[in-house]
């Protein structure tokens, strides 16, 4: 299961129980740490967490600041650059220091978190959320406070300074189109505010093409990394609603009318694996044009060149076609193959050639420079490198 997906879960059950419940976000990093900006756990009072942010006891300590936590949200700060880590084991990775919001969480509303993360997952679509996590000088603002855009581009918000609130929707709305997350620090002549902008991703959408025994441990690993499953079967047989029934969505259809029962965009990935030289091409070709990022064939080479030439698709189209599929990692049995399938569309999706990180010269996240900006003067932007 998503990550995110057992969060709202854990959240729902705790609020059947009448729990009371706690949400800790990391809103900013420095340096190399276990998770990067925007993981999230749900605490319960009684001490039950979901998702996790670092790879040592910051949770159990996370867990003693709820018990201190009131009305307000607090930001708790771990700095690994410094003795303080080996004395405490917080155990947050390697040179980093993360910056932590906590929060009681109340009944889901237009401002929360988490509903605007379960809307997201719903409907398969991304949103953005800005949170002020800092607030220095004299400034009528809360550590809290929020700029969220929905799905469907409505918005919400409680901030009451007009010209930061007109500035933060418009880095919220562009983040959202870039599809990137990000820290501005505002300048105002009072003080100035930190605020992190979140892109929150719907689950990658994997549309499986093909229902044989081989393409069930690739189900297998996508779900249990959180993926969105489909299953076509254009053999339209009704035993495969009992081999895949861990999927989210089974089709039984015929190839000449799947593109009138399937619809597909920039967060949905296929992989073809009918083994049906004529069902694979026609597959191709209505996938091709889409705006998949990622189109995996089973089969070997001699096989998808004979489809392209059939097909005789432009190079920029090409670009998104992998055939033979998988990483060149050795894979021989059905689960190895999965694998190798599995890692070869993450690579894709986040941009990495997949080699060794051991010859890795840069950085395992990518790291983003803190943007500054002025109100109330004209706009000056300045670049500041995290040290």
């Amino acid at each position: 299961m998503h990550e995110l997906q057992a969060i709202i879960n854990a959240f729902e059950t705790s609020q059947q129980k009448g729990e009371t419940t706690f949400l800790a976000t990391i809103v900013n990093t420095v340096g190399s740490t276990y998770r990067q900006k925007g993981a999230k756990m749900l605490i319960t009072e009684t001490g039950e967490m979901v998702g996790t942010l670092s790879g040592g006891c910051v949770e159990n300590d996370i867990w003693q600041y709820t018990k201190k936590i009131e009305k307000e949200p607090l930001l708790i700060s771990y700095d690994a650059t410094s003795e303080e880590d080996l004395i405490w084991g917080f155990g947050l990775g390697c040179n980093g220091a993360v910056q932590i919001l906590l929060e009681k969480l109340d009944q889901l509303n237009y401002l929360s978190p988490l509903n605007l993360i379960a809307q997201c997952l719903k409907n398969q679509k991304q949103g953005a959320i800005a949170t002020i996590f800092s607030v220095e000088g004299k400034i009528d603002l809360k550590i809290g406070s929020r700029f969220i855009i929905y799905p469907d581009n409505t918005n919400y918000d409680n901030i009451q300074e007009q010209e930061l609130k007109n500035a933060i929707a418009a880095d919220t709305i562009k983040a959202k189109n870039i599809r990137q997350s990000t820290v501005t620090k505002y300048q105002l002549s009072s003080g100035s505010v930190e605020v992190f902008i979140e892109v929150i991703q719907p689950p990658t959408s994997l549309i499986i093409f093909g229902a044989g025994r081989d393409a069930l441990p690739v189900v297998e690993l996508a779900k249990a990394i959180g993926w969105q499953v489909t299953v076509v079967d254009c053999r339209a047989q009704e035993k495969t609603h009992q081999r895949f029934a861990i999927t989210d969505k089974i089709i039984l259809t015929r190839r000449d009318i799947i593109s009138q029962q399937i619809s597909v965009d920039e967060n949905t990935v296929a992989v073809v694996m009918t083994h049906n030289y004529f069902d694979d091409r026609d597959i191709i070709k209505f996938l091709l044009p889409t705006k998949i990022p990622y189109l995996g064939v089973m089969g070997s080479k001699n096989r998808i060149t004979k489809i392209i030439e059939e097909l005789n698709p432009n190079k920029t189209l090409l670009e998104k076609l992998y055939s033979p599929i998988g990483l060149d990692i050795g894979a021989d049995t059905p689960a190895e193959i999965a694998s190798a399938i599995v890692t070869e569309i993450q690579a894709v999706l986040t941009k990495r050639n997949a080699g060794f990180l051991k010859h890795r010269s840069q950085p395992l996240h990518q790291r983003y420079d803190i943007e500054q900006k002025q109100i109330g003067q004209p706009e000056k932007v300045l670049k500041v490198e995290h040290k």
